[in-house]
């Protein structure tokens, strides 16, 4: 029986860890999530905020969509899903960011900033920042 006990003891132990484990990784997602997406209002690049930590970027441009996917995988190493017609319809194209709790501020800053810049060069409309 005792053997039993301190079985069950260091099962629940483990399950405790476990939850506060998990409970860490959430909260540093949902961190980054957040980070990212303020960061990205902050240079008035229009997305929806649905809750999730999904990010989509309104791009408006099928080449452009894709020319800005392709250039931060190509110049920065950052992969981002491109979203075109058919999976949405013409018009409202879309890069879909991902943040996930294995990304980091540094990450984020260089993602950020190549955003600013790839925004600028496509000459795409950025929203206005109301304080």
């Amino acid at each position: 029986k005792d053997k039993w006990k301190k079985r069950k003891k260091k099962q629940n132990r483990k399950k405790k860890d476990k939850r506060k484990e998990n409970t860490e990784i959430r909260k540093k997602h949902q961190d980054i999530a957040k980070q990212l997406k303020l960061r990205f209002r902050g240079l008035g690049l229009p997305f929806d905020d649905h809750g999730s930590h999904i990010v989509p970027i309104h791009v408006g441009d099928p080449v452009k969509c894709k020319m800005i996917s392709d250039r931060l995988l190509n110049d920065y190493g950052i992969y981002v899903q491109p979203i075109n017609f058919p999976t949405v319809p013409r018009g409202t194209e879309r890069l879909r960011f991902t943040p996930s709790p294995v990304h980091t501020q540094e990450m984020v800053d260089i993602l950020v900033n190549a955003m600013d810049e790839l925004w600028s060069h496509c000459e795409l409309s950025r929203l206005k920042i109301t304080a």
